[in-house]
This record gives structure tokens, C-alpha cells and sequence, in this order.
């Protein structure tokens, strides 16, 4: 398959059954115990990219562009502390919730604007590039040309996530195979954390901070590489 038609199967994911499954998680809605386990990692990933941000102590002002937004969970807090966003997502109803949620409350304005667009077609120059929770959709050749474009429009850094792959996570992603049903999402590849870090390297950008994520269903490597 190629990345065409892996970037299809992803937008139509979330265009329909996808969006429903995920809106509910990254919620704040009553959800099932295994929801409720992935909602709590994703935000703990959100949370320490916005812990290493506010830590730099430049965030007001800084240009971002959040690449894979979702519903606007990291992009509106960030936008709130007084970041410059560009949010974009490959499914129009992701980004037409979080843009929702970005002006569902009255008297507040955020400095962030939306658009549904794929990720190698962003274009521009930001301070800060981050992509979180998305490589999990694509193999690794495919993840390379991504993070290569995402290197590309980063002036400073690029902060990004995947599913690391180790022998422990093989077997439970093997094991849930093992039962399919409408809970069962696109395909989920794991990445090497040595091969992104090579493909960062080869696009002039070095490791500086990293940090894991881990619940019971939820495993996220959160890697920040600035300018060499």
C-alpha cells in the first residue's frame, strides 16, 4: 500500500467511524474503561509538551504549527498561554471540532487557526513543529518522508510521539488482533526509536529531550529535537 492510499484509509477513519470513537476520548464524556485509560496517556503526552514548552520560558508569542490536531487538545492550551497555532488535521471533522471547541467560550479568543490539510502539504516556517500521535498510522518509509517535511518547516525544533517498538508491545498489539470488531481502528505501526532518531539526524536536527508515556493501553515516546 502506498502512502496515498495510507493517507486515504487514515482521512476516511476519521471522517466517520473514527471521529465518533476518538471525539468521545479526547472528551471529557463518560467513556469505557479502556477509553478512559487511552484518553488519560494522551493527555499526559499533552501535558509534558506543554511542561517543556512553558519550561523554555519563551512560549508567548512563539510560532507553532501542531501538525495532526485531532480535536485541538494541545493546540488550544497552547494557543490560551499565548502561543501563535497553526492547527491542522487530515480529517475536516477534526478540525472543524476543534475549532468548535476553540470558540465555544464566550468572551475568550485564542491566536490559532485551523485547517484541514495533509501533513506534507503544510507549508511555512514556524519556531516550534509538533506532530503527536500520528506516525502511528504509517510505516516506517512512510513516517521518514513525513518527519522529513515536518524537519523541513521547523526552524528551531520538531517535537513529535510514536509507539515505540519493543518485543513487550508486539505481543499485546498481536494479541488484540486476535479480535476484531467495530472497536478495531486503522493499522497501528510501531517505530524504532534509533531509526526517528536517524531520520532526525539526516535532517539536521539532534535528540535534546525525551520522555515515555505509559498506561495499560496507551504507550507514547515523546522525542524533542532542536537545530544541530
Amino acid at each position: 500500500m502506498n502512502l496515498a492510499d495510507d493517507k486515504t484509509v487514515v482521512r476516511q477513519y476519521f471522517n466517520s467511524t473514527g471521529f465518533d470513537r476518538w471525539q468521545r476520548i479526547y472528551g471529557d464524556g463518560k467513556v469505557n474503561k479502556v477509553q478512559l485509560d487511552i484518553r488519560t496517556g494522551h493527555q499526559q503526552t499533552v501535558d509534558k509538551v506543554i511542561e517543556w514548552l512553558q519550561a523554555d520560558g519563551n512560549l508567548r508569542g512563539l510560532s507553532i504549527c501542531d501538525a495532526g490536531c485531532g480535536v485541538g487538545s494541545l493546540s488550544i492550551p497552547l494557543a490560551e498561554a499565548g502561543g501563535i497555532v497553526c492547527a491542522s488535521d487530515i480529517s475536516e471533522k477534526m478540525v472543524a471540532e476543534a475549532y468548535d471547541r476553540a470558540t465555544s467560550v464566550p468572551g475568550k479568543s485564542y491566536n490559532v487557526s485551523f485547517a484541514a490539510r495533509d501533513l506534507e502539504a503544510l507549508t511555512g516556517s514556524f519556531h516550534t513543529v509538533i506532530c503527536l500521535d500520528v506516525l502511528i498510522h504509517y510505516p516506517q518509509d512512510k513516517a521518514a518522508e513525513m518527519i522529513a517535511h515536518l524537519c523541513s518547516i521547523a526552524q528551531s525544533r520538531l517535537i513529535l510521539s510514536f509507539a515505540p517498538k519493543t518485543l513487550a508491545l508486539t505481543a499485546l498489539k498481536k494479541i488484540g488482533e486476535l479480535f476484531p470488531g467495530p472497536s478495531k481502528t486503522t493499522r497501528a505501526y510501531q517505530h524504532r526509536e534509533s531509526d526517528i532518531i536517524k531520520i532526525l539526524e539526516n535532517n539536521g536536527l539532534v535528540v535534546k529531550r525525551t520522555a515515555m508515556t505509559s498506561t495499560r493501553f496507551y504507550y507514547s515516546r515523546l522525542l524533542e529535537a532542536v537545530r544541530k
